[in-house]
């Protein structure tokens, strides 16, 4: 019987088809889909924040990019899918606030887009599609059974990749 398995801010959810993993209110955030398709496993992290080394409170690695993704990776491949055919789908990124005098600091999508991308590279994960960037929030929703991450927004419609 399929489930839909919900992940919170800073949170990470692995199934296996037929489940769907769901995250609400991507803003800066960014929501990394993992998925193997010949076991059909897969896993969703919602990370708050790119880099870990940059916070006093580090106790949650799914809160960080760095350290969330590894998290995700190692989750999956406990549950029986292999690194080597994992693929990455990513979402949100996006700068919810305009500033007057923007500093990097502020920039939290583009740092966590950037970090995102660094991390999977680093473990050897391709991207294969996402929706990044942008002014908008995103609710993204993975199908375990067929690999298929959907993006929902309330100003751009709905597009599945």
């Amino acid at each position: 019987m399929e489930e839909l398995l919900k992940v919170g801010i800073a949170d990470y959810k692995v199934g296996t088809a037929p489940n769907r993993i769901i995250s609400y209110g991507l803003g800066s955030c960014m929501g990394i889909f993992l998925y193997d398709a010949i076991s059909k496993i897969g896993g969703l992290v919602h990370v708050l924040l790119p880099d870990s080394t940059k916070s006093l409170a580090t106790t949650n690695k799914a809160k960080f990019a760095d350290t969330g993704i590894p998290l995700l990776i190692d989750a999956v491949q406990a549950k029986g899918a292999s690194k080597f055919r994992l693929v990455a789908k990513i979402a949100g990124g996006a700068q919810m606030f305009q500033f007057a005098n923007p500093s990097q600091i502020m920039e939290v999508g583009k740092r966590n887009i950037e970090y995102v991308r660094k991390t999977l590279q680093s473990n050897s994960i391709r991207i294969v599609a996402e929706d990044v960037g942008g002014t908008y929030g995103r609710t993204v929703e993975a199908d375990l059974n067929t690999g298929l991450y959907k993006i929902k927004t309330v100003s751009k419609g709905e597009k599945t990749i």
